[in-house]
């Protein structure tokens, strides 16, 4: 038996489940990749149905190719729009892995700290009134 598969492995059933972390994701830049290629994957598979009921025929279509590499297209474009700032998917999700990992998030330059909402506002609508 080799030393690595003898080794006994730590496991800490008491600390409670935690996030999967890969080599290296412990670092800011690579968080904010990951959060990134997140949301370029959801924009793409929203984009997707859009250009799937695009017709391919015709004078000015691509035929059998275009149908082919459109999903490379679409890729392209959820990427592009990433780059341009997205809808800002990356930003949410690259707080939560920061928070999932302990890590602390540095605000970026410019932005305020917006105070929470009180209780009652959080709670949703004002209570309705009794019908005269």
């Amino acid at each position: 038996m080799s030393a690595l598969t003898a080794a006994p492995v730590p496991v800490d059933v008491l600390a409670g489940p935690r996030a999967p972390s890969a080599a290296g994701a412990h670092t800011a830049a690579a968080i904010r990749k990951t959060a990134e290629d997140f949301e370029a994957a959801f924009l793409s598979s929203m984009l997707q149905p859009i250009f799937n009921q695009l017709p391919t025929d015709g004078m000015f279509g691509g035929g059998q190719g275009e149908a082919t590499f459109r999903s490379f297209m679409v890729d392209a474009m959820s990427r592009q729009m990433v780059r341009s700032g997205g809808i800002g998917l990356a930003d949410t999700v690259q707080r939560q892995m920061l928070q999932m990992q302990g890590l602390t998030e540095t605000p970026a330059p410019g932005a305020t700290q917006t105070a929470p909402a009180a209780p009652e506002a959080q709670a949703g609508a004002a209570p309705l009134r009794e019908a005269d």
